[in-house]
């Protein structure tokens, strides 16, 4: 039996089953291990499902279920001992229950959503079968986020020419939220170097607010080129949330970061501009880091490979090919050295973009590890160069 008021459980039901509803998501330890159960109505061949999705230690199951499965399900979720979060998003307010060690529930609300509608939009999904992709923009109304950024028309559907920018965005979103704490903290600080046209910026302070019901999550964007951080300002403000979402126009550098962020994200800022910004995480301690790196030149013309290595770097196009795998390789090893878990990855397929590659990196090493420092010297000594991403290390190391 559940330890909920039984009120309490009705109104969860009402609500879940109910018009305006957009997710219920549950959070435990399990075993010693993270586990995650949510649920969404999705859209299938014109009918009304309910997304069923389970994250188990890091391995996620997804399930499309009709009404009556659902709600043995929404059963199964409230009748969960222990200690859990549990979160429910519909545009009657978001309603976040703690039930701590004791089974004590600890309530409480938000305000009603103004979406200008009865109910959100349920997103159609393009297959019937269990395994649906998700977009973390069809999770909450994004359609206000989604006309600002330029993505969507006025009547709401993606432009044709901004689908691969809008695919992305989801992407990108996906990719952060393994590095998200489970428990909602009462304020998350993001910093997002080289923001650029603020896309991920926006979006990601809108899913975390209206999808996750965050309460407080505040980002700074920094970007150079100061016409495009005025125009970054002025769609925070047309979104009304010029407050939580800043910009700076300067250098990596030379930005005013007065707190440690919890997430620096870096996209696509060229060349050294990405090893700025995750020397500046490091620097700030930040938990965890999202890089999506650029062009690279660093490299291209120091690497001094001698021996079978001569007949790669003859050739140009294979010169900038592994130079771009190396720099990337130091990256991540050095930000091993310094405590992070640091893995690379795709995060979008080639023909989306050919800078594919992702870095997401979160504390949890013991900083100086002596191998790690061995397998850096070693991979300079081989092909004879100092990368930027050395200037982290003490001197001895770097």
């Amino acid at each position: 039996m559940s330890n909920l008021p039984d009120t309490l459980l009705e109104e969860i039901r009402t609500r879940v089953f109910g018009p305006g509803f957009i997710r219920l998501t549950q959070s435990l330890t399990r075993e010693g291990k993270p586990f995650r159960i949510s649920l969404r109505p999705v859209r299938l061949k014109g009918e009304t499902f309910f997304q069923a999705e389970m994250t188990d230690d890091g391995k996620s199951q997804v399930r499309n279920l009709s009404e009556k499965p659902a709600r043995k399900g929404l059963e199964d979720i409230l009748n969960q001992p222990g200690k859990r979060d549990l979160h429910l998003v519909s545009t009657e307010g978001d309603l976040h229950i703690r039930v701590t060690k004791k089974g004590r529930p600890l309530i409480s609300r938000g305000r009603p959503k103004n979406t200008g509608i009865a109910a959100p939009v349920i997103p159609d999904e393009v297959a019937s079968h269990d395994r649906v992709k998700k977009h973390p923009l069809s999770e909450f109304d994004s359609s206000a986020l989604l006309r600002v950024l330029g993505l969507a028309a006025e009547d709401g559907k993606i432009k044709p020419s901004m689908r691969g920018k809008y695919d992305q965005v989801n992407a990108l979103l996906r990719a952060v939220e393994p590095l998200l704490p489970e428990t909602p903290p009462a304020q998350y600080r993001v910093v997002d170097c080289g923001c650029g046209k603020a896309y991920l910026t926006l979006a990601l302070q809108q899913w975390l607010t209206l999808a996750k019901g965050w309460p407080c999550v505040k980002i700074l964007g920094i970007d150079k080129n100061a016409t495009i951080v005025a125009s970054a300002t002025e769609m925070a403000n047309a979104l009304g949330i010029g407050q939580e979402v800043t910009f700076q126009a300067a250098m990596i550098n030379d930005a005013d970061i007065p707190e440690r962020p919890n997430l620096v994200m870096s996209l696509h800022a060229c060349d050294t501009a990405t090893d700025d910004a995750l020397i500046m995480a490091v620097e700030k301690k930040a938990d965890a880091i999202l890089c999506v790196p650029c062009c690279q030149h660093e490299l291209h013309h120091a690497l001094v490979g001698g021996d079978a290595m001569r007949s790669v770097l003859r050739h140009g196009i294979l010169r900038e090919r592994l130079a771009d795998l190396l720099t990337d390789t130091f990256r991540a090893q050095v930000l091993r050295i310094c405590g992070y878990r640091a893995r690379v990855m795709e995060f979008v397929s080639a023909e989306a973009t050919g800078r594919n590659i992702l870095i997401r990196a979160e504390k949890g090493l013991r900083p100086g590890l002596g191998e790690a420092i061995a397998e850096y010297r070693s991979l300079c000594d081989f092909w004879g160069v100092k990368p930027y991403i050395g200037r982290l290390l003490p001197e001895e190391d770097a």
